[in-house]
């Protein structure tokens, strides 16, 4: 099978597996999704979204949010991981889009990657999911994914990011990477499958019998 046979088979596959893929992150604008995905790096969406709500209801706009010291920030968010630097960055964040940005949050990848503790992953899921521009995220299990199934040689994630756009519709981006992470979860993942396991990997591969060593993000 050619490597854009795969891909069809992919997107086919996890179009009747998860047809509406729900955000995993809880949030209410484009600002509460920003301070999300930003807090989520280096921590699970489960333990983000334990934390929030009490951060939310504190700061539900960069105005409330840039009228707490970073310790009020802190106090909220205290079990994530790096809840420091979050603090710190969170805090900054606020405050540049309250006086730069007119308090609102730019729909442009210059910009928000401008931000404070705001990279490129955390910008393309802003721009993803809640512009609605496509773009395509890449987090642990899309890069873990596209190297099991043959996509991407997973060089860098920026190499799988490039690699996943060539061979996927455009309009399929923003849908796509949520159908991967659920599948990657649920069935395809770091211990659970070497490649050989689920139920994708074996369709793609039916004659794989040594496991995959993938390249870590």
């Amino acid at each position: 099978m050619k490597k854009h046979e795969r891909a069809a088979v992919v997107l086919e596959r996890l179009n009747a597996h998860y047809p509406e893929p729900p955000i995993p992150l809880d949030h209410s604008d484009p600002f509460t999704l920003l301070i999300a995905v930003l807090l989520s790096a280096q921590c699970t969406d489960k333990k983000v979204n334990e934390v929030t709500p009490a951060l939310f209801a504190a700061g539900p706009t960069p105005e409330a949010m840039a009228a707490l010291n970073e310790n009020e920030i802190l106090s909220h968010i205290r079990q994530l991981g790096l809840a420091k630097t979050k603090s710190k960055n969170v805090h900054k964040l606020a405050h540049i889009l309250v006086n730069v940005h007119a308090g609102q949050v730019p729909a442009s990848f210059e910009e928000l990657e401008a931000l404070p503790g705001v990279g490129h992953k955390t910008a393309s899921v802003v721009m993803a999911q809640a512009f609605g521009v496509p773009a395509f995220p890449v987090d642990t299990h899309i890069h873990r994914l596209a190297q099991r199934w043959g996509l991407s040689s997973g060089e860098s994630v920026a190499t799988t990011e490039k690699d996943l756009k060539k061979l996927f519709p455009k309009d399929s981006w923003n849908k796509l990477h949520l159908q991967i992470i659920f599948y990657g979860r649920e069935y395809c993942t770091a211990r659970g499958c070497d490649g050989t396991v689920c139920p994708l990997c074996r369709e793609l591969y039916p004659r794989r019998r040594k496991p995959v060593e993938w390249k870590k993000a």
